[in-house]
């Protein structure tokens, strides 16, 4: 493997911990260089630097983009909070009270219906319990 390909693949490997398992095999197979940076520089090394942890820059990159208002990454980033058990339904609604009056909020609801989406997604994704585990 080249350089390059190592840190493609390192990237992957964290976009699969932050996310979820399997998130890196939903990635075009075709390769562009936006992707390949995102992939590679992003994930492959700056989400893998020591000093914080994946729960940390979380709720750093919520914080940024509940400022911009974008409800699709909120959501996107509250599935992988979730799916980590990096924080509760309760944790997240928290954190949008707290985020409403430092983003605006306009931006606060944007942030209220990812983080609300989001769960309401989980839930549904969740393995049917077999009936006789009920």
């Amino acid at each position: 493997m080249s350089a390059n390909e190592a840190d493609l693949e390192r990237g992957r490997e964290m976009m699969d911990r932050v996310y979820g398992p399997g998130f890196s095999e939903t990635l075009p197979a075709e390769r562009d260089p936006m992707l390949d940076d995102t992939v590679g520089h992003l994930f492959g090394e700056i989400w893998n630097r020591p000093g914080l942890s994946v729960r940390d820059r979380r709720l750093l990159v919520l914080g940024a983009t509940a400022a911009l208002g974008r409800t699709d990454l909120i959501e996107i980033q509250v599935r992988g909070a979730l799916a980590n058990d990096e924080l509760t339904p309760e944790q997240l609604r928290e954190a949008v009270l707290q985020l409403h009056y430092y983003v605006g909020w306009g931006n606060g609801t944007q942030v209220h219906r990812g983080v609300e989406a989001a769960i309401a997604a989980t839930r549904t994704d969740a393995p049917a319990v077999p009936e006789e585990n009920r």
